[in-house]
């Protein structure tokens, strides 16, 4: 549980999350901007009855105000990557963010040996998105082959097949982002 010397922090951080002014949010909550300054500055605290009020009107609740739990990680580190190398396509694929299934996205590093590719994509609902950051690859969409350089982005609607390919005689190395994700 938050202690109550950080309640007034807390709500602090919330109101400037959602925009709001102290002025806005006492108003909403039918309250005074000087009372507002004192519970953000844990001069006073708010009544149980006023302190759902304030959390109604931040978009939050008691349960979520004083849940401690490990909030969502914003920072993976190279420990935290999943690898796979797959000899007969010449790739190794690293999922970059864990458990990225579970989003809207899911980004990885392809990289493709000389020779290499990724799997052959059906078409599908979503949306692709590269960065070549090493190399050349050549990207097939539908009936479409476009060389990609390093330093070079490609994007996608997914809606036809396609696959990446390595036709050089160096690796290359791809940051690639589909929407849903696929990999």
């Amino acid at each position: 549980m938050a202690l109550v010397d950080d309640i007034g922090i807390k709500i602090k951080e919330m109101r400037l999350e959602n925009g709001l002014t102290q002025e806005e949010l006492a108003n909403r909550c039918e309250l005074t901007k000087g009372f507002i300054s004192q519970i953000e500055r844990n001069i006073t605290s708010p009544s149980i009855s006023t302190l759902i009020d304030i959390l109604e009107v931040l978009g939050t609740n008691l349960g979520d105000f004083f849940d401690e739990s490990e909030e969502d990680a914003y920072v993976f580190t190279k420990d935290e990557f999943f690898e796979k190398h797959n000899e007969t396509l010449k790739n190794t694929i690293k999922w970059i963010v864990p458990n990225a299934q579970k989003y809207e996205m899911e980004p990885i590093i392809l990289e493709l040996e000389p020779g290499g590719k990724s799997h052959d994509d059906n078409p599908h609902s979503g949306e692709e998105f590269g960065f070549v950051l090493r190399g050349t690859i050549t990207l097939k969409v539908g009936k479409k082959r476009l060389t990609v350089n390093e330093g070079n982005s490609f994007y996608y609607i997914a809606n036809k097949n396609h696959v990446i390919e390595n036709n050089s005689k160096k690796n290359a190395v791809v940051l690639w982002v589909s929407t849903p994700p696929m990999f």
